[in-house]
């Protein structure tokens, strides 16, 4: 099963993230058909065309003919720069700012035009040294690629900030050093299968026709933070209603392989229906032709769909069959740090023979 996860999410690595713009709007529409027709006549980048503004108020030219021979001589090193289909001339705004337009020979959600700001944006140092005219690369299409870069940039951070969450509070809980490892592991394994499904069906376009993908491409840059904080949600509900179930049993029996035999089938009943509905849910978006929309809700279906039933009600019984008593084994050091937190009342004794016998024979009251 580990393997089968791994290998649906080796298409993970190559996820690409972007913005959607009017080009991943469905058939049919006017969004859909001006972009197209606009790409076959003038080419993809005149759809998200780049913004540079000129600062000029600290310019080295000494005259107005001057400035403009400066600024058509940046307009030049610009053209001239990879990527780049055409430039417009540079339109004075006032004294001291002039406006550029650069169309890029590639779409805003093409990773060559991200390349593309990025290399604009490395030329500014070297303009300004030489003529003193600084550059900033705004419009649409570079928002896009800065917001794309943040949320990026910010994953790695907020990827460490859950799974630490996810261990810290199920060693609280379970007092045990498999739990949380194995149960933050289960999770890793949950978002990386979403993944790369995700990446072969909208980037590679398998089975794309068949949910009714409007074009294959990068998805949506907040698609991962979106799936991992809701995955992680729902994974840890799932994990508590496991785990706790197994943990009660060995609590009360101390045999560690039979409390999985006998707790953790308690709480697949539960775990199913509530997958089941979140699946349900989530698959109902899937219908949707948003572009934004779509992609999302298919990662949280396919993911929930994993996790609940390969993960927590497959991977995380049969990996506390195989460690055994191992699995409920904390550091001595540990114990005294953490809390102790009874979520399923193992210090609380069990009702003797004697004491339910003698309940069911008192009289009730009405």
């Amino acid at each position: 099963m580990t393997i089968g996860l791994l290998v649906v999410a080796w298409p993970a690595r190559d996820l690409q993230l972007a913005l959607p713009d009017n080009g991943s709007a469905a058939k049919g529409t006017t969004q859909r058909e001006t972009y197209d027709t606009v790409t076959e006549e003038f080419g993809p980048g005149l759809n998200g065309p780049l913004l540079i503004l000129m600062n000029t108020g600290d310019a080295k030219a000494s005259s107005a003919a001057q400035l403009t021979a400066e600024l058509n001589s940046v307009r030049k090193e610009l053209a001239a720069t990879k990527g780049v289909a055409l430039t417009s001339s540079a339109q004075q705004l006032d004294s001291e700012y002039a406006l550029l337009t650069v169309v890029p020979t590639t779409g805003s959600g093409d990773e060559a035009t991200s390349d593309l700001v990025k290399a604009l944006r490395d030329k500014e140092s070297s303009i300004r040294s030489r003529t003193g005219i600084s550059l900033q690369v705004t419009g649409q299409t570079a928002v896009n690629v800065d917001v794309s870069q943040k949320l990026s940039d910010s994953l790695l951070t907020f990827a460490i900030v859950v799974v630490g969450l996810c261990l810290l509070i199920l060693l609280i809980v379970f007092r045990s050093l498999v739990v949380p490892i194995k149960a933050t592991v289960g999770f890793l394994l949950s978002v990386a299968a979403s993944f790369g499904a995700v990446v072969a069906v909208f980037q590679w376009g398998w089975v794309a026709d068949l949910i009714g993908v409007a074009r294959t491409g990068p998805v949506v840059s907040f698609l991962p933070i979106i799936l991992m904080a809701v995955l992680f949600g729902l994974a840890m509900d799932y994990e508590v209603f496991v785990v706790s179930s197994i943990h009660e049993e060995y609590a009360h029996g101390g045999d560690a392989r039979r409390a999985v035999l006998k707790g953790s089938p308690l709480a697949f009943r539960v775990v199913t229906a509530a997958a089941l509905i979140m699946v349900a849910v989530f698959a109902g978006f899937v219908t949707m032709q948003d572009a934004i929309v779509k992609p999302i809700a298919f990662a949280l279906a396919f993911g929930v769909l994993v996790d609940a039933f390969l993960i927590r009600m497959t991977f995380v019984p049969a990996v506390l069959m195989w460690v055994g008593q191992a699995g409920w084994w904390l550091p001595r050091g540990l114990q005294k740090i953490l809390p102790n937190v009874d979520i399923e009342g193992r210090d609380l004794p069990r009702p003797t023979a004697q004491a339910s016998e003698a309940y069911a024979a008192a009289p009730q009251r009405d």
